[in-house]
């Protein structure tokens, strides 16, 4: 039985439901309200006519980055995934499977692959799920004119600079995680393709 210090942590952690549904948790409501305060407006300045891939990259690749992956290639758009800190060959979380099925994606097929495996081309667009990431990728890459970084979260509707990992949460989550960056990778193909 969970003392009562540790329900009211967890209380405090979670959230109450309508948060676990639309954020995640407190923690990514919280993070949320964080990363509206950054300057994240250089990861808006993309050259969308300079776009010819587009690299999402999440945390492990297990949840996030592959389903924007496999959306774009529903789009008929050169893609790819990968993880931040992750390794390679891991399949697709089971709830980013069930979640995605729902949604009419197929993740089961899917295998992660570690960005420090990863070649990039001129024309790569790299697209982070969270502004840690942003950051550290455009750290790591900001060097190489030809590819630039944007955080997926500034293209959806609602905008989400910080879009919470959805793994281990709730299905409701899920379900709300996948219809943002379903409106992301959508306005970002229009741009592209304007």
């Amino acid at each position: 039985m969970a003392s009562r210090a540790q329900c009211l942590y967890l209380r405090a952690t979670e959230g109450p439901a309508f948060v676990q549904a639309r954020y995640g948790s407190a923690r990514g409501l919280a993070r949320l309200w964080l990363a509206k305060l950054r300057p994240l407006r250089r990861f808006e300045a993309v050259d969308w006519a300079a776009v010819r891939r587009l690299v999402f990259v999440c945390t492990g690749n297990i949840c996030r980055s592959p389903y924007a992956e496999a959306r774009a290639r529903a789009a008929d758009f050169p893609t790819v995934s990968a993880a931040l800190r992750g390794g390679s060959g891991a399949p697709a979380d089971e709830a980013a499977v069930a979640a995605a099925a729902a949604a009419g994606t197929d993740l089961r097929k899917h295998r992660s692959t570690a960005i420090g495996e990863m070649e990039f081309d001129a024309g790569d667009l790299l697209v982070a799920m969270e502004p840690w990431q942003a950051e550290t990728l455009a750290a790591r890459f900001g060097g190489m004119p030809e590819v630039q970084v944007t955080l997926l979260g500034i293209w959806s509707t609602p905008q989400r600079p910080h879009l919470h990992d959805p793994h281990g949460l709730s299905a409701d989550y899920f379900r709300t995680c996948f219809t943002l960056i379903d409106s992301a990778v959508d306005a970002m193909l229009a741009r592209i393709r304007q």
